[in-house]
């Protein structure tokens, strides 16, 4: 069996053997042992929520996490008027899907280099008067953190529910979702659970759900008659990803036996202060500044060499087993690395080596 590379991007990501194991039996979708395990997932994705969960439901979604974003979007009631916060790619990706759905939406944007301040939102929310805020928790186009639970104490304030892409947070930072007075997080199997791809999941305060009954703009990612059909029989209402699923609940054990999310997060901080430890070493600079970053996935500039070429560097490393992230800044010249999924400090110096041997290949 061919080795497979080391995957240092945000996800898809690396995998432990046993969770690619755990697919490999096939079952049936309406089969009473399936069925318990789509309730298991359910309820373990509840006790990685925090402390206030009560009157919270995991609702599964077929399709990656842009799906269950759509889901989220597109089931709000007529009449929403959504404020969403955009400080990178994925922010603007919300507002591409509310203004398909000709949603009443309301951009608020700042530089990619920016966090929002819960102070600026408390004055957009009195200025725009939303009924529902979005924000992207980790900005993965360039690796910052927003302020969640601070902005989620003003969106609370103002009576608004509160929507949060959580897509590349979820399991790697410690969360309170009732305490952050979160609506809606949305997050993916593939991710921070390091599970792989083939679904995602909404968590979503029953109040918020309830107010989306008969008010879904699709038919295939109607998020309530999900949340309906899980409850009513266990069933997903079209087939369901069951290999992806096995897999999910097998990555769901290794997490409590890791020791849950604070210890993924400790694991995923020292990968990520070893990388940029020794990219620094070697000449490159990081785009955020240290207290914005997190852990997940970190964004350099290209370096200051003769001839760079990211395509090669890519291709070089990716020869030696290392896959890292191409940019996706609107304004500079930059490249990602993650430090999620199996990753270990000494995957990181491997990769760092591999780095120093290839980094000045013209």
């Amino acid at each position: 069996m061919t080795k497979s590379p080391l995957l240092f991007t945000p996800g898809p990501l690396s995998t432990t053997d046993s969770v690619k194991s755990a697919m490999l039996r096939d079952v049936g979708s309406r089969d009473a042992a399936f069925l318990e395990t789509v309730r298991s997932i359910r309820r373990r994705l509840l006790l990685l929520c925090g402390p206030n969960a009560e009157g919270y439901e995991a609702i599964l979604m077929q399709g990656s996490g842009t799906f269950a974003i759509e889901s989220v979007l597109s089931c709000l009631p007529a009449g929403a008027r959504l404020l969403i916060l955009i400080n990178g790619a994925y922010g603007r990706r919300m507002l591409q899907i509310a203004q398909t759905h000709r949603m009443e939406v309301i951009p608020c944007e700042i530089p990619e280099r920016e966090k929002f301040r819960a102070a600026d939102v408390g004055r957009e929310g009195a200025r725009s008067k939303p009924s529902h805020v979005a924000l992207v928790h980790c900005e993965t186009t360039t690796g910052l953190i927003n302020p969640v639970e601070e902005i989620g104490a003003v969106v609370r304030e103002r009576g608004c529910t509160f929507i949060v892409d959580a897509m590349s947070s979820f399991g790697g930072i410690p969360l309170d979702v009732g305490g952050a007075g979160i609506g809606f997080l949305i997050s993916s199997a593939n991710k921070c659970l390091q599970g792989v791809p083939g679904f995602a999941f909404v968590i979503a305060a029953r109040a918020a759900l309830e107010q989306c009954r008969g008010s879904a703009r699709t038919v295939a990612l109607d998020l309530y008659a999900q949340w309906r059909g899980l409850e009513e029989n266990g069933e997903f209402r079209f087939t369901p990803p069951t290999h992806a699923l096995l897999a999910f609940e097998q990555a769901l054990v290794e997490l409590d036996a890791e020791g849950g999310i604070a210890a993924r997060a400790a694991r995923y901080g020292a990968n990520q202060r070893a990388l940029v430890e020794g990219m620094r070493r070697l000449g490159f600079e990081t785009y955020l500044p240290p207290e914005d970053q997190s852990a997940m996935i970190t964004t350099f500039r290209y370096p200051r060499i003769p001839g760079f070429s990211f395509p090669k560097f890519y291709a070089a490393l990716a020869g030696r087993g290392f896959l890292i992230y191409p940019g996706k800044l609107t304004h500079e010249d930059c490249f990602r690395i993650g430090t999620i999924g199996r990753l270990t400090v000494e995957d990181v110096r491997a990769l760092l080596a591999a780095i120093e041997a290839v980094a000045g290949i013209e």
